[in-house]
C-alpha cells in the first residue's frame, strides 16, 4: 500500500484556507496576485491564516512576475516580516537570464530563512537543465520539495519527465519530494501514483468558479478522496 499522498492547495485568504483544510488539504501555499502566477502575500494575511488553521503553510517569496530574484535586500526583509507573522515554511526559486539557477540569490535567501523548510517552485520547469539545477541545490538546508509539472506547458507534456525523475528518488539531487502541480487533473493521479509520486498541488482545480471565486471544500474533498483511493 502506498502512503497517504500530500495534498497542497493554494490559498489567497482566510476563507480559502479554512475551506481547504475542511476539504482535507494537508498543506497550503499562501500567495497573492495569481495574475502574476503568485506573489508574496502580506504578513497580516499570513498571520490571520495561521490563526485560522492548523495545517502546514508554505509562503511564497516572489515580489514580481518572472523568475529573477530582484531586490534581495527587500525580499529578505519581507521574509523576516513573514516569519514574525508566523511563517516557518516557504516557496522560492530564482533563475538567471540564460535559464540557470541563480545560486547566489537562492543561497542568500535560504541563509536568511535560518533552516526553515522550503519548496523550489516551478522555476525548475523553465530551467535550461533540470538535472544540473537539482544537483546545484542538493545540499542547501531546508530544501525538501520541488513543485513541478515536468514541463513549462503543464503536466500533460511533463508526465514522462515527472515519472523519470521519480525513478531517480534517493540519488544525488533527487532526494527531495516531487510535488506535481501546473495543469494537474484528476485523470493524471493514477499514473502519477503508480510512478511513486506522493505529493500534489492544486489551485484552480479547487475553485469551481475560477480564481474570482473561493476555494471549495467539496472540490478539495474530491481530490482527497481520489488520492486516498489511489493509495489503497
Amino acid at each position: 500500500m502506498s502512503k497517504r499522498a500530500v495534498l497542497e492547495v493554494i490559498a489567497l485568504d482566510v476563507e480559502d484556507a479554512v475551506a481547504a483544510q475542511a476539504g482535507g488539504a494537508d498543506r497550503l501555499e499562501l500567495v497573492t496576485e495569481m495574475a502574476a502566477d503568485g506573489l508574496t502575500p502580506a504578513p497580516a494575511t499570513v498571520a490571520a491564516i495561521r490563526a485560522a488553521v492548523d495545517i502546514d503553510l508554505r509562503v511564497m517569496l516572489r515580489l514580481a512576475d518572472g523568475f529573477a530574484a530582484g531586490d534581495l535586500d527587500r525580499l529578505i526583509g519581507v521574509a523576516d516580516a513573514l516569519r514574525q507573522a508566523g511563517a516557518d515554511q516557504f516557496v522560492l526559486g530564482f533563475l538567471t537570464t540564460d535559464g540557470g539557477v541563480d545560486l547566489g540569490a537562492v543561497e542568500r535567501v535560504v541563509d536568511a530563512l535560518g533552516g526553515c523548510r522550503w519548496t523550489f517552485h516551478r522555476a525548475i520547469d523553465r530551467a535550461a537543465d533540470r538535472d544540473a539545477l537539482r544537483k546545484q541545490l542538493a545540499d542547501l538546508p531546508g530544501l525538501d520539495t520541488y513543485l513541478t509539472a515536468g514541463s513549462a506547458t503543464g503536466v500533460d507534456d511533463g508526465l514522462p519527465t515527472l515519472l523519470a525523475e521519480a525513478a531517480h528518488d534517493g540519488e544525488p539531487g533527487y532526494e527531495q519530494q516531487i510535488m506535481v502541480g501546473g495543469g494537474l487533473r484528476l485523470d493524471h493521479v493514477t499514473r502519477l501514483r503508480a510512478g511513486r509520486i506522493e505529493a500534489f498541488h492544486i489551485g484552480g482545480a479547487a475553485r469551481p468558479d475560477g480564481w474570482r471565486g473561493p476555494v471549495s471544500a467539496a472540490a478539495v474533498a474530491q481530490w482527497r478522496t481520489a488520492l486516498d483511493g489511489d493509495a489503497a
